[in-house]
């Protein structure tokens, strides 16, 4: 099962993730000085425009990216490398799950490689399946699933490897606005139920409202930090025409125009 939500807290301190310009030599940052605590348990929201650095922090986090400098770390150890504590759910579905596979087979891929009894397989993937919405499609393979349901395989083979934190780039980003307001409200009853720790990134203000406890604002890049921190404590599940969500809307809305 998940630990529990008081561990899985992300420290991060100075982070910096630089690239080398080959003609001079110099070094050009991605981000530079991010400072961040995102508490185990919780769901914050990298917020910002496309190009500011969101998917490079976030794969720093998943340790798939190195960092140049700073402290990154969950709980007191450090991040140099990917782990089973930390899943990623990508844009694409279709680039993370096996066509030769059934829904179920997708869901199970990963415990089988951990080499879990075939009983508790079951088990597993019946919980997470029925979890994401999809019983009666286990026996499907992936190119007989719409664009919605192959974001719930995924998302229930990453669940059902029970990682403490959740990274989502952009996980809704392709799927059609009816789709992608369903897949949010599941996400939300999912991560109510598991605990995890989910760090979601969006370019989307709404998106970031109806999702996240914290909403971190990511400048523009280059040389990209989190400059602000909105606390969002409305009530789930969030109503998009209440007057409260709105006014928090639009104080969003102006922090991004005075940025540009």
């Amino acid at each position: 099962m998940s630990l529990p939500a008081k561990q899985n807290t992300i420290h991060i301190e100075q982070l910096r993730k630089s690239y080398s310009e080959p003609a001079a030599g110099e070094l050009h940052y991605i981000i530079k000085d991010v400072n961040l605590v995102i508490k185990g348990g919780e769901f914050f929201v990298l917020l910002g425009p496309s190009g500011c650095g969101k998917s490079t922090l976030l794969n720093m986090i998943a340790g798939f990216v190195s960092k140049s400098g700073g402290n990154l770390r969950v709980d007191n150890v450090e991040v140099n490398k990917p782990g089973r504590d930390r899943a990623v759910v990508f844009q694409q579905a279709d680039s993370s799950l096996f066509p030769w596979l059934t829904v179920r087979e997708n869901v199970e891929f990963g415990l089988r490689m951990k080499k879990t009894a075939k009983t508790e397989r079951r088990s597993i993937s019946d919980r997470y399946i029925a979890l994401v919405g999809l019983n009666g499609h286990e026996e499907k393979f992936p190119k007989e699933l719409s664009g919605g349901m192959k974001q719930r395989v995924q998302l229930a083979r990453v669940l059902a490897n029970e990682p403490a934190i959740l990274l989502m780039d952009e996980p809704f980003g392709a799927l059609d606005a009816m789709t992608r307001r369903t897949m949010q409200k599941e996400l939300v009853n999912i991560w109510r139920e598991t605990h995890n720790t989910v760090i979601f990134v969006t370019h989307d203000i709404q998106e970031a409202l109806l999702l996240g406890e914290r909403i971190g604002i990511m400048s523009v890049g280059p040389s990209s930090n989190i400059t602000d921190i909105y606390e969002n404590t409305l009530t789930y599940p969030r109503d998009v025409a209440s007057p409260e969500f709105y006014s928090l809307y639009n104080q969003i809305q102006r922090h991004f125009e005075e940025q540009d």
